[in-house]
């Protein structure tokens, strides 16, 4: 259903993006944007899937045309091609934006991030913390705390994911657990959770997401299937002291976070955890105009879509605006924060850096 809606849509907006961003009268004055996301099934497809459809029943100045993509880590590549500067926007996260400009080709990242992207990308919003990658869960019940897994079979995500297979690289390494001393598999989300439930590996991630009220929680099916499994699941607590060190090595605005027991299935423990803010983002040389109808259809959409979709459901004027900044945000989103009168909430949040 994804694809033919985008495909419906992109035929409806095709003269607006001939151009770049530039309307004509064929398509009354509005503007189709591609939004670079992830690939299909991955919770944020079918959210913006659904704002698009919402777009265009409001009659919105502006459609964001939601297109699948291998995932973040492709999506900030893909963004060094000028062709994408002034038409498109991207699904990425804060600590990525930081780990591509800083440390992208150099032999600390190159494996995942081959080449450098020294561009400072603008915000536009904030849709989710994720904590994916930052804690990690088990059946074991000899596995307590990350030192625990050395010498394991630990199985995380595919090196082209950020929060499922890098993030969790660095998490460990500030532990001193790496490919070294691990029997380390690199898989996709649904190949790394059946292992973990036919017991071919010993320890994994899965996925939760929070936003910055910490009163609605999106339960991922990656997690809901391990609750199925009627195994004794056990959640892996990742401390302060180690986010504090990924921080301090790469520059990134990771945060740590106290998860109380009882908010994830069979979490019997509170649970210590990285996270970091997933946004949507676009070069510094977007439209302001563009930028700024994207921030106002969100935020007039975003009650309605609540009711439509769980990744909705965690949706905020405080999620939107955590971790933007002067520095860091788009003008023309500005503007529609100001005009709401939503601007100083970002004030409450730490805001995502460039790193010098």
């Amino acid at each position: 259903m994804f694809k033919r809606l985008t495909e419906a849509v992109v035929l409806g907006g095709a003269l607006a993006l001939a151009g770049g961003l530039t309307a004509t009268p064929a398509v009354a004055q509005k503007v189709s944007v591609p939004l670079l996301l992830c690939p299909a099934g991955c919770g944020p497809d079918q959210g913006d899937t659904i704002l698009m459809v919402q777009m265009i029943k409001e009659g919105s100045p502006v459609t964001l045309l939601p297109q699948e993509t291998p995932g973040y880590m492709y999506n900030i590549r893909e963004m060094l091609n000028e062709r994408n500067w002034k038409r498109t926007v991207f699904g990425t996260e804060d600590t990525l934006i930081q780990l591509a400009l800083k440390w992208g080709g150099t032999p600390e990242a190159k494996e995942f991030l081959p080449e450098r992207v020294p561009i400072r990308f603008k915000l536009l919003y904030g849709e989710m913390w994720w904590p994916i990658g930052k804690f990690f869960v088990t059946f074991d019940p000899g596995i307590k705390a990350p030192a625990d897994i050395r010498g394991k079979r630990l199985s995380i995500g595919l090196r082209g994911q950020s929060d499922w297979g890098y993030f969790p690289r660095l998490v460990l390494e500030a532990y001193g657990i790496g490919p070294q001393n691990v029997d380390l598999r690199h898989l996709t989300p649904a190949q790394l959770t059946q292992q973990l439930i036919d017991g071919s590996t010993d320890v994994g991630v899965t996925v939760f997401g929070m936003e910055p009220n910490r009163k609605e929680w999106m339960i991922g099916g990656p997690l809901r299937q391990l609750e199925a499994s009627g195994k004794p699941l056990r959640y892996v607590s990742v401390d302060k002291e180690a986010i504090d060190r990924v921080n301090k090595k790469y520059g990134t605005t990771f945060i740590h976070v106290v998860v109380p027991a009882g908010t994830l299935p069979k979490q019997t423990e509170p649970l210590g955890t990285g996270i970091n803010r997933g946004m949507k983002a676009v070069h510094p040389s977007f439209p302001d105009d563009v930028a700024y109808q994207i921030v106002m259809s969100v935020a007039k959409l975003a009650p309605k879509l609540r009711d439509l979709h769980v990744l909705w459901r965690i949706w905020s004027p405080e999620l939107m605006l955590a971790g933007l900044s002067d520095e860091n945000v788009h003008p023309g989103a500005k503007k529609a924060y100001v005009e709401l009168g939503w601007w100083d909430k970002h004030k409450n949040f730490p805001p995502m850096t460039y790193p010098n």
